[in-house]
């Protein structure tokens, strides 16, 4: 019932002109990508089969938020490079390198680098002391309400912001590819990735996120076989044509395009390293295997997986440039490109591999987008219902069909703000948003994670002082920042000159949980330093490890 409702609504939704040609009998010329529209159609039943099957397996609360951790290493692995291959990394780097080159090197590695931090100092540690979130491992010997209500606030911001950049992005790149109304697009991914969420849960979300990610790697490497045939597998041949064609010349190969003051490099580097071991939605991922073991695995796999695609996203940047610029196919009568510079790679599918390929790509394009999207509102879901609702309002005393009727209650509603965020904010500059995600989670989530995990001295003072500075540091600094206060607010002049907060509000972060920390004489905060040790044999052993918390 619910496949033939969802079918129905979809084929109205992608394609009204084909009702009213079916009433007239006429046929129009349509801008409707027909390709991608069947390919993708074939995913949306595939994978709702998924979530109906996974259904089915979805008995409790483990199920539910963590796949009863019966997910394997390989399996996480895949399915978190799904999760963190956006289509903000598929179509944004490549344009970024289109447009500046070298350059955009800097984002990919920046991405990257965040990995091995998540693998050698935080994986193992991770699933031997949580069980559904990250808070119960930042709260492990601390305040459960207090740790909890921060780690869940600055979880449901940095889940917001993201959101509201994928859905404008996703109904603006529906918009061009498959000739949708912008607000049937935003709908439409809103239904789906509750559906995914709501019936599914994380094995639903799992398998979708593996499928996508197999599909954006092999499509993304066709596109880089098919670049690199055209200069006989030559790098040099590549680059040197690239200089030849671009309006830059050799400066695409040079640093210094994009962030031209250390400050900003060094920033921009920090959020993006370390705004990966703080994003929720990643970090739940580890409570989905069995141990430890398969949680190193997990990075192991999603590391080289990620690195490989962002050499791809190199190769199709500059590809892009030879094949894409060359081609008055591709621009309109102005001479830009059709679509803005951010569906470069999306032409470039298009000029290797043809109309097939093109719909392929576009098929993948938003599958990327519901993948993300669903990782996200579980991580909503849960920071609302397990954190916010079990351990604070039920002071871990509720019942697991009370959390699960609050997890699908949580689940619409993110559905329902998110398809409104994603209209509200269609005509505004919606870069910085992500930026802000990042600078979050390294100024807020990570300190106080990475902290509760090493450093023995942490208090709950300290950590929620610390990490509420942070929060607030990251917010403030972003809108007063040239991104905000003078792109979308139109000011002349923004008051922080910097267009990335994290280097500031990182060490406002450390600095507040390090001095509301050591300045804590109280009885509690001596009781939370002697738990540090049997905190640490199990964050080493996981010996008799169960995922409950200490108190």
């Amino acid at each position: 019932m619910i496949l033939r409702f969802l079918m129905t609504a979809l084929l109205l939704a992608v394609s009204p002109a084909l009702l009213a040609d079916a009433i007239t009998g006429e046929v129009q010329k349509q801008a409707t990508n027909y390709t991608a529209i069947i390919m993708f159609v074939v995913f949306i039943v595939f994978t709702m089969g998924i979530t109906k099957w996974a259904a089915k397996r979805n008995t409790s609360t483990a199920d539910y938020y963590t796949a009863g951790g019966s997910i394997t290493g390989f399996q996480n692995g895949l399915a978190i490079a799904g999760d963190f291959m956006s289509a903000a990394s598929f179509l944004g780097i490549s344009a970024l390198v289109y447009t500046s080159g070298y350059d955009g090197l800097i984002y990919s590695i920046g991405f990257l680098v965040g990995w091995p931090i998540i693998l050698f100092l935080m994986a193992e540690r991770l699933r031997n002391l949580g069980k559904f979130t990250f808070s119960d491992v930042a709260s492990y010997r601390l305040g459960q309400t207090q740790i909890r209500l921060l780690s869940a606030f600055g979880s449901l911001i940095v889940v917001a912001f993201y959101l509201i950049a994928q859905m404008v992005g996703a109904g603006k790149l529906i918009q061009l590819l498959f000739g949708l109304d912008y607000y049937v697009a935003v709908v439409l991914v809103g239904v789906l990735m509750v559906m995914y969420v709501l019936f599914g849960g994380m094995l639903a979300t799992t398998w979708v996120q593996i499928i996508k990610a197999v599909l954006l790697l092999s499509g993304a490497s066709f596109m880089a076989i098919m670049v690199m045939k055209t200069v006989g597998f030559d790098f040099g041949s590549l680059f040197a044509e690239a200089v030849k064609i671009h309006d830059k010349g050799a400066q695409i190969m040079s640093p210094g395009g994009l962030v031209s003051d250390p400050i900003s490099a060094i920033s921009l580097g920090l959020a993006l390293m370390f705004g990966t071991a703080g994003l929720p939605h990643i970090l739940m991922r580890f409570f989905t295997v069995s141990d430890a073991k398969e949680a190193r695995k997990s990075v192991f796999y999603a590391t080289g997986f990620i690195g490989y695609f962002y050499i791809l996203t190199f190769i199709i940047g500059f590809g892009a440039i030879l094949l894409v610029s060359t081609n008055p196919d591709f621009k309109d009568v102005t001479g830009a490109i059709v679509g803005g510079t951010n569906m470069v790679a999306i032409h470039l599918a298009s000029a290797v591999g043809g109309n097939l390929f093109l719909g392929f790509i576009s098929a993948v394009a938003f599958a990327t987008i519901l993948a993300v999207v669903a990782g996200l509102t579980l991580a909503g879901a849960s920071a609302v219902s397990h954190d916010l609702y079990a351990c604070v309002i039920k002071q871990g005393k509720a019942r697991e069909e009370d959390e699960m009727r609050v997890t699908k209650l949580t689940t619409l509603t993110l559905g329902v703000v998110a398809i409104l965020l994603g209209i509200i904010f269609e005509k505004q500059n919606i870069a910085f948003m992500v930026g802000l995600a990042f600078s979050i989670a390294a100024s807020c989530n990570f300190p106080v994670l990475f902290l509760s995990m090493y450093w023995k001295g942490l208090s709950t003072r300290g950590a929620l002082f610390g990490g509420a500075l942070g929060l607030i540091t990251a917010l403030v600094l972003t809108i007063i920042s040239p991104t905000v206060w003078v792109d979308v607010f139109g000011y002349a002049e923004a008051i922080f000159p910097y267009k990335y907060p994290a280097l500031f509000s990182m060490v406002a972060a450390f600095v507040g949980i390090w001095f509301f920390s050591v300045t804590d004489k109280s009885k509690r905060a001596g009781e939370e330093r002697e738990r540090f040790f049997a905190q640490f044999v199990r964050s080493q052993t996981g010996l008799g490890a169960t995922g409950a918390v200490a108190h």
